[in-house]
Order: structure tokens, then sequence, then C-alpha cells
């Protein structure tokens, strides 16, 4: 069997030397052959230079280097699109990610599964204020998108070839949500649970920043439920100004009526919050429809190495070294 392993790189130059004893180590033991596709996603330290040494002493091990940072949703489907495995494993290379799950995911996928979902049952570098956000991100999803989302997924999973098909033909989207697309596809799918260690060495790259937009932007891609929120806030919002008609005639009658300006301006001041929190939602969806409209390419290739033969989808102006 052939094996493609695709590891999403930025600034890993600390971890790199161990990650890749670890993965030399793994393709020793195996019997399977093996091709690692790193994904250097505009690093600006010396990870690249680490990765052409040792992609100059083994074949097995290739590069593709984006002309600039595109993001980690975007390393991962480039790695995917350039793979030629029957099945495809997608890690991180800050060693989060253990390379010990391997043969643990190449064992469920020759049971016939054709997804391997990775979901942490401890991640022991993240605090209680992230874990709570992280329950609240999935329970949200799940309330509001017609697909339920296993908690704690990961972006460390194993797909088949024919998932690998489904994905570089038809999930195209320029925003996506990768460990999203794979538990939708369908087939048979098994799900392993791992320990997220303490980074090695390093930093998270992920800021809070881009934890919120990547949580956002699920939210939009796999639900239109904010849309009706248009609808419900209405009819909440109606059957609030009939109370407040009723009870302004009733305090009329009775000679105790209301102030008129108090009234006024908290109904303008309410009415307004809604429609700018509408205007905002409606902003969102149009802004997604404007990115995919003008079809942009989801990554840039620059450089590659030791890719010869290897398919590629994304848009690429780059020279084979």
């Amino acid at each position: 069997m052939y094996l493609s392993v695709v590891v999403s790189v930025f600034n890993e130059s600390d971890v790199l030397p161990r990650f890749l004893d670890e993965i030399s180590a793994l393709i020793r033991q195996i019997p399977h052959s093996f091709e690692v596709i790193f994904v250097n996603d505009g690093s600006r330290d010396n990870s690249l230079a680490i990765l052409e040494n040792a992609a100059r002493s083994n074949k097995a091990f290739k590069i593709i280097n984006f002309s600039r940072n595109f993001g980690h949703e975007a390393a991962m489907i480039a790695g995917i699109d350039h793979s030629s495995g029957e099945a495809v494993i997608c890690m991180d290379a800050d060693m989060q990610h253990p390379i010990a799950c391997i043969p643990s995911m190449l064992e469920a996928f020759l049971q016939g599964n054709e997804v391997v979902l990775m979901t942490r049952s401890e991640n022991k570098d993240t605090g209680l204020i992230k874990r709570c956000c992280n329950y609240m991100f999935y329970t949200i999803m799940n309330k509001l998108s017609p697909e339920g989302f296993m908690v704690n997924a990961s972006d460390f999973f194993l797909i088949s070839r024919r998932v690998v098909h489904i994905l570089t033909s038809e999930f195209r989207e320029r925003v996506r949500f990768l460990r999203g697309y794979i538990q939708i596809v369908g087939f048979k799918t098994k799900t392993l649970e791992f320990v997220a260690e303490k980074r090695w060495a390093g930093s998270s790259k992920y800021s809070s920043k881009k934890l919120f937009d990547l949580a956002v932007n699920a939210l939009f891609i796999f639900s239109n439920v904010p849309l009706r929120l248009g609808l419900m806030l209405s009819l909440i919002v109606g059957g609030f100004s009939v109370i407040v008609g009723i009870y302004s005639i009733v305090m009329k009658f009775i000679g105790n009526a209301p102030s008129g300006y108090t009234t006024i301006v908290a109904l303008i001041s309410f009415l307004f919050a809604i429609q700018f929190l509408l205007i905002g939602i409606i902003g969102e969806y149009i802004g997604y429809i404007f990115l995919e409209s003008k079809k942009r390419p989801i990554y840039i290739v620059e450089t590659t190495q030791n890719m010869e033969g290897n398919g590629a989808i994304g848009q690429e102006y780059h020279k084979q070294d």
C-alpha cells in the first residue's frame, strides 16, 4: 500500500528536526510505501531550509513551498491535491498530532474505513478558557447546522483516495472548514482518540483572532440559520410592540400614560440595534459570495522538491527543484 502523509508547516524550525527523526523512524518500521508531503505555508524562519536539506537525503520527503502564507486550511488542501497515496493522512508538524497514532489509523483504514477521525481526549496545551470556547463552538454548530459534528475533532485525520477525489473536485471553496467537510462526505468512518501533548518547542500559530475567524467561517459555511434570524427577531419585536401598544393604550385610559419620549427612545434604540445586527449578518454572507465569485486561487506554489509525477489542482507558478 502507498501512503501519503501531508504535513502543514509554518515557522516550525524549532520542532522540525524532532518531527523528521520520528517520521523517519516510522517509515522504517511500517511495511508500506510512504511519501511525506511538507507544505511550507510561507514560513519566515529556517523551516524551508531544514525541509530542503531533509528532502535531498530522502526522496520520500517532498516539499510544496507557497509563495506566501495562505493559511493552514490552504496548506492541507494543497497537500491533498498533490498526494498520490491510497490513503492520505493530514497532520501538523508541531508534534501535538502524535506520529505514534499513524499505525492505528492505517489499521482502521485496512479494516475498510474510508475516513478515520482523530478526536482529542485531552489537550495538555490548552487552558480552561480555550476548552470552554471549544465546547461552546461545537455546541452552537450542532444546534444551528443540520450536520452533526464530532466534538473535539481535529485536523489530524485519514481519508481514502475516493474521499481525496471528492475534496479535490467538489469542495473547492476559498473559505473552508476541512475538518467539517470530511465529516459530511459520508462513507464508512471510524473515530479514534488521542492525547495532544504540550508543544515540544515553539508556540501555537493560531491566535485568538484566527480561532475566532475559523469558528465564524465554519458557522456561516454550514448554516443559514443566521439569515433566518431576521424573521425570528421580527416576530419577537412585533409581539413586543403589540404589548407596548396595548400597555400604552390602557395607561392612557387610566390616566397614567407613560412618558412618550422615554418609550420612543427605548424602542428606536432597540430596533436600530437589531437592524444593524441583521445588516452585519447579511453582509457576512454577501462577503463570502463575493469572495467565491472572484475565483482566486486557494494557494500559489512557488517551488517544489521531489514532486515528480504528482498531480496538482491548485494554482501554480513554480519551478521543480
